[in-house]
């Protein structure tokens, strides 16, 4: 069979099928708007370690635990309110849909206030804490300080992009992404280099890309098919308590993500000093972009699985998960290819100052680090599903596991043990740990059954 005979078929296949179809447009605009979202902290990585150099690549990893905090926090109102307005939605319960946005808003508003309050009086403090001392010490102050200044729209933002793409909107979800990312890399490299700002300029540029996206936004209030609508509604504890239990993945996996660049920082600062740090500095970013791929596919179908479930619609419900779970692979399988093919290659591009010592341990870093990747895809799209599906406890168990319980426990041992190799392979060898137990939480629930059931 030809290769246009075979795109007939799949085209043919595409247009049969509505549920297929809604996958390929909902999970593909929101993959290709998160690799466009995380792409400006990998923009962040290369213009800072080209204009400021080791110190610069170490002050912006020690600060990225703060930052995936603040976004994991967004992501979890986010994510637990568009779930459960969804759900609601499926579920014909129009009344009970429609003061979930408005508290939503009220809840990101306090926890931004809360953010502000520590940019402004606790950013030194922090510095510290994380570990920063002299030179990188001040970038790193710097950079904290104006992030979480910063954070009224980072969560503002998040929110919208949410709650946009569960009332319909994922194409304008999208652009909002990528138009905010680009510019922010645009911003990047004016503020870096013609303006000569420095790491201020660094984060400065990223605290303007959510700005941009929430313009962007802004128009889908403007569009007739909108129904999201701000309700006199009072914000109280149960809704809250709601939102965090279905949002919680999403925190776990961004804080996670943050808890292990800290730990990972504070145990190479002790192996290998600052130029350990910048060379995890560069796979810690690489896997942001990468992670972000899953995360993109597990928010993507997250309407379509919510609205299935909300409807009692189990079959379907299963089948969204097996189409997200086959993409993950499939990206999986390709990311690491690349990253096995061209080690030298990327770790170059970080390389502002062609450190040999930074450049050794990040070209056998990345071949080591990223073998975790497509067990990482299984993982994460799996708990984002199962949230989706009001299975908060699997779901958050899956995510605890991978991102504290076992990559901790093993970072620490396999670093004693094996040195650097050992903090490489201590990624792979916790979510290996985790798919065994999420293969075994979804045998439990029925998903390898051959009865069409799902949970």
């Amino acid at each position: 069979m030809g290769f246009r005979a075979l795109f007939v078929v799949w085209r043919d296949f595409v247009r049969r099928d509505d549920l297929f179809s809604g996958f390929l447009r909902y999970a593909s605009l929101n993959v290709l708007g998160m690799l466009g979202l995380s792409c400006y902290i990998l923009a962040d990585t290369y213009f800072i370690a080209k204009g400021m150099g080791a110190d610069g690549l170490a002050a912006l990893n020690l600060a990225i635990p703060v930052y995936s905090f603040m976004n994991g926090a967004a992501l979890m109102l986010g994510m637990g309110g568009a779930t459960r307005y969804s759900i609601l939605r499926g579920a014909g319960d129009r009344e009970g849909a429609d003061p979930i946005f408005t508290k939503t808003l009220a809840y990101a508003a306090a926890l931004a206030a809360l953010f502000v309050l520590i940019g402004l009086f606790g950013a030194e403090r922090l510095a510290s804490l994380l570990g920063a001392k002299g030179a990188v010490y001040d970038m790193t102050r710097t950079y904290l300080r104006v992030i979480l200044l910063f954070s009224p729209a980072f969560l503002l933002n998040q929110t919208l992009l949410c709650f946009v793409r569960n009332d319909g909107g994922p194409h304008l979800a999208m652009a909002a992404m990528v138009s905010g990312s680009l510019a922010n890399i645009v911003l990047d490299y004016v503020f870096i280099f013609p303006c000569g700002m420095g790491i201020f300029g660094a984060v400065l540029a990223t605290g303007c890309a959510p700005l941009i996206s929430i313009a962007i936004l802004s128009f889908w209030f403007f569009q007739k098919n909108n129904s999201l609508r701000l309700t006199r509604s009072r914000p109280d504890l149960r809704t809250a308590g709601d939102l965090a239990a279905l949002g919680g993945t999403s925190l776990v996996v961004e804080v996670s993500s943050g808890v292990v660049i800290l730990v990972f920082n504070l145990l190479i600062l002790s192996l290998e000093g600052s130029v350990g740090v910048a060379a995890y500095g560069v796979i810690a970013n690489l896997s942001l972009v990468a992670l972000s791929i899953f995360t993109g596919l597990g928010q993507g179908v997250q309407p379509l699985v919510s609205r299935c479930w909300g409807r009692g619609e189990r079959e379907q419900t299963g089948r969204v998960y097996r189409y997200a779970m086959a993409s993950a692979l499939l990206f999986a399988v390709a990311v690491y290819g690349l990253i096995w093919a061209f080690p030298a290659q990327i770790a170059a591009a970080f390389n502002g100052e062609g450190d040999l010592g930074l450049q050794r341990m990040a070209e056998r870093g990345l071949r080591l680090y990223f073998l975790g990747l497509p067990f990482a895809g299984f993982n994460m799209v799996s708990a984002a599903c199962l949230s989706a599906m009001e299975r908060s406890r699997p779901a958050f168990l899956i995510s605890v596991l991978r991102g504290f319980a076992l990559i901790l426990p093993l970072a620490g041992v396999l670093a004693r043990l094996l040195g650097m190799t050992g903090v490489w392979l201590s990624f792979p060898a916790a979510e290996l740990g985790t798919a065994v137990v999420t293969a075994c939480l979804l045998g439990k629930n029925g998903i390898f059954s051959k009865r069409k059931k799902m949970f």
